[in-house]
């Protein structure tokens, strides 16, 4: 069994596949996710899992130089926005705001969608990968 506290395989995979600059988009369960994208589909029913629960997880794996987020999620979901903030503090990474349909254009981008089952407005991350050395 593995031991890290990522269990996914297929999440598990991509953040093991993933290079330098390239991107992991984290969303709730309403956000679009175009055809062409890698879709991790982990949404069982609403709220499970959490958005913040799994992106504390891919945090635990995932080197990230970077993380993107709709500068909306400040306003419409204060206390998710918080909680992101306070889960991205321990790996000091810088937070870029950008617009939601900005944010929806660069996730279209993405080495994978991963769909939370989050039903808090504007609960949405994009982390690009960093490197370790």
């Amino acid at each position: 069994m593995k031991k890290g506290r990522l269990l996914n395989p297929e999440l598990s995979k991509v953040v093991a596949e993933i290079g330098h600059g390239q991107m992991l988009t984290i969303g709730d369960a309403g956000l679009p996710i175009a055809a062409e994208a890698k879709r991790i589909d982990l949404a069982l029913t609403e709220g499970i899992p959490g958005f913040i629960d799994t992106l504390k997880v891919i945090l635990s794996e995932m080197q990230v130089e970077e993380a993107i987020i709709a500068s909306a999620m400040s306003q419409v979901s204060p206390e998710m926005h918080a909680a992101t903030m306070e889960a991205l503090a321990p790996y000091d990474i810088p937070v870029t705001e950008v617009s939601h349909e900005a944010l929806k254009s660069q996730a279209d981008e993405s080495r994978a969608v991963v769909r939370t089952g989050e039903f808090t407005p504007y609960a949405n991350i994009i982390l690009k990968s960093g490197v370790v050395f």
